[in-house]
Parts: structure tokens; sequence; C-alpha cells
């Protein structure tokens, strides 16, 4: 279990990150879901500060410190909007994380340092209609001809899918090898091929921009080929951990947000004469509430510490994500309970807090997947 504490520098990341969301960010929330669309400017502030190229070495444009200064910093931005939080963790873990990871030095040159800079974002194109939760399932199609590789299919569920400069697509390129047939590619959205049908109408996370994407005729080079033809499966699976950690990063970041609104205003809302933190139901539901936030947290924190010693830690990873965002839906309904009415008016965060932890539980993983991950794990567990 992670026990050491955090480092001066872990520390004045975790600050930075709190006084950008508390200044720049959560005055704007409320706008921007009902905008539907994130701030432009908070993003490119972000991108200055360094805080959308937290997976990416400074060799390479980015501002990696380690995985606990990045968990910090996600649970940071969630309390200021969950929304913002979602865009960051997706661009981070799983976009600039892949080309890091799989990208040749040419594709890498070409755009991390952007990514970085929050001058491109990026999406991630896996899910598919009749394929979420099983990758392999998958039938977007990309046919090699002369030179180019042309994309036809649909995509569904893609966070940043209209604000991204790059899509990371994944398609099949050899059906008859099933699971080992699968590619990616690096697809330029500005391609005409490249089109967003549909932005969802969601719960929760409103701001963030959710499409579906359809792939007609999209032609790209050859050279966007990422990493070798055949492996995109292994590519999309391979920074799990990464995009798990982010998340439950978050989901401890939006609990930590109705919770404090909820003791602000259990110190404030009197009843029978007494503020309502002196009843002792009311205090037992803030106590368990902060608990909770806490024991998610440490676990939050192993994984990413386990990740920056190099120990492979996708089970703890799992367990970070399952019990960060089962607390989260918990911590943010109790927050609403101690609002009583008022929790329910669309006036007082609280409600906004409960919709966008819902899918804290779906995404990256669903919270069934995730104690399939970590029952695995166990055949191998050594107490």
């Amino acid at each position: 279990m992670f026990t050491t504490q955090l480092s001066e520098e872990q520390q004045m990341i975790r600050d930075m990150a709190r006084d950008f969301a508390k200044n720049e960010i959560a005055p704007h929330a409320e706008q921007w879901e009902k905008d539907g669309w994130l701030g432009d400017e908070a993003i490119a502030q972000m991108g200055e500060l360094g805080l959308l190229g937290m997976t990416v070495p400074d060799t390479e444009g980015g501002s990696f410190i380690d995985y606990v200064s990045y968990a910090l910093a996600v649970e940071e931005i969630a309390v200021g909007d969950a929304a913002m939080s979602t865009m960051m963790s997706v661009h981070s873990s799983v976009c600039c994380g892949t080309l890091l990871k799989s990208g040749n030095e040419e594709q890498k040159k070409q755009w991390l340092a952007d990514m970085c800079a929050g001058k491109v974002i990026g999406s991630f194109c896996l899910t598919e209609p009749q394929a979420g939760s099983d990758a392999s399932a998958l039938k977007c199609r990309a046919t090699l001809e002369n030179g180019e590789w042309v994309l036809n299919g649909s995509k569904q569920f893609v966070t940043n899918g209209k604000r991204a400069g790059l899509a990371i697509i994944f398609a099949v390129t050899d059906p008859e090898l099933g699971k080992k047939g699968i590619s990616a590619f690096l697809v330029p959205t500005d391609n005409p091929g490249y089109i967003v049908s549909r932005v969802e109408h969601k719960l929760g996370i409103k701001a963030s921009d959710t499409c579906a994407i359809t792939l007609e005729n999209c032609r790209i080079p050859e050279a966007n080929l990422l990493g070798e033809r055949g492996k995109g499966l292994a590519i999309a699976l391979a920074n799990l951990e990464n995009g798990r950690i982010g998340i439950a990063a978050q989901s401890v970041g939006i609990a930590r947000a109705a919770f404090e609104t909820a003791l602000k205003y259990a110190n404030e809302r009197t009843q029978f004469n007494k503020p309502l933190i002196q009843h002792q139901s009311i205090a037992n539901m803030l106590a368990e509430m902060h608990t909770q936030i806490e024991a998610a947290r440490l676990l939050v924190l192993n994984a990413a510490s386990l990740k920056d010693r190099g120990i492979p830690s996708l089970s703890q990873a799992s367990q970070a994500k399952l019990f960060a965002s089962e607390m989260c839906e918990k911590v943010c309904s109790m927050a609403i309970q101690i609002h009583g009415g008022y929790g329910f008016l669309e006036d007082y965060a609280v409600q906004r807090y409960y919709r966008d932890a819902r899918i804290t539980q779906i995404y990256e993983g669903t919270s069934e997947v995730q104690k399939i991950v970590i029952a695995r794990g166990l055949q191998d567990y050594h107490a």
C-alpha cells in the first residue's frame, strides 16, 4: 500500500492544479455544461501550465514528473469540473500515452509536442456501436490501396470527438486473423473522411464532447499506421493502467467536490436551532464520505506509485478504478441527501456532481470488467 509522503515537487504540482481549478475552471463549469462545450481558453492555459503533457517526458515536449503527480493533478481538475478532467484524462492517458509508447520517431515528432502544449487534443476511437467491452469485435475496416490506408466504419462514445485534432483509430486490416487482424492508425480530424455524425446528449459531463464518428473513405498515408500491422488490440490494451488511474483519480475529485459542498452546507444550514453538522446523523454521513474519499485516494496513489517504480499494476489500477467510481456515486448521493430538497434543484451543484459521477463506473472499463481483471490477478496472489 502507498504510505510515503508526497515530495515537495508533487505537492507543488497538486497545489498549482488546485489553484487553477478553483480560479479558472470551477467558476465556469455551470456555464460550460449549459453550452455543451469546454472553455477553449482554459484548455489553452492547461497546455501552457503543462497539465496536458503530464504522461510525456520533456524530451518529447511533455512535462512528466511521475504518475503520482499526474493522478493528483487529475483529481484537482475534477474538483473544478468533471468534464474538464475527462478531456484531460483521455487526452493524456490513452492518446498521448499510446502515441508515446507505440509511435515511431517521425510520428512522435509530428504530434506529441503540440498535444502536450494543448494545441492539438487527442481522441481515442476504439468503441463501436456493437463493440464496447469486447474490443476484439470491431467491424471498422482499413484497406491498403496505392500507398494509402482507406478507413470505413463507425465509432461510438468518442471523448473529444469534435474537439480533437488527432484521432487514434482502431480498424480491422486482416479479418481472417480475428483479434490479431486489428491495427491502429493516426488520423488528422480535418480529413474529409472523418465525420462527426452526432454529438451525444448525456446525463452528465455534458461539456465534454462525446461523439459518434463515421469514417467514410477516410484516406491517410501508409505511414500513419501506428505500431505494427495486426498489433492494434495490444496497443489499445497497453495503456489500461494509465486510463484507469486517471478515471479513478477523477472519481476522487468529483466525490471531493460533492463532499466539500455538503460540508459547507451542513455548517451553514440550521435545523432545530443548530447547524446540520451538529446533528449526529448528518455528522456520521460526512464522516463516512470523508473516510471513503481518503481510502479511494490511497488506492489511486498506490497504483500510480507502483507504475512509477515499473511494477505491473493493472490489478491495482482496476481496484482503484472500481472502488473510487463506486464510492463516487455513493458520496454524491449522500451530498444530495444532506442538502435535502435543495439538492434536487439545478440551482445547487450537488445534482451536477451526482450526474457526472455515474459515468465513472462505465467508461475505461465497467465495474464488471474491473472485477474480472482483479479476479484474474488473484490466480497469482501471494499474501
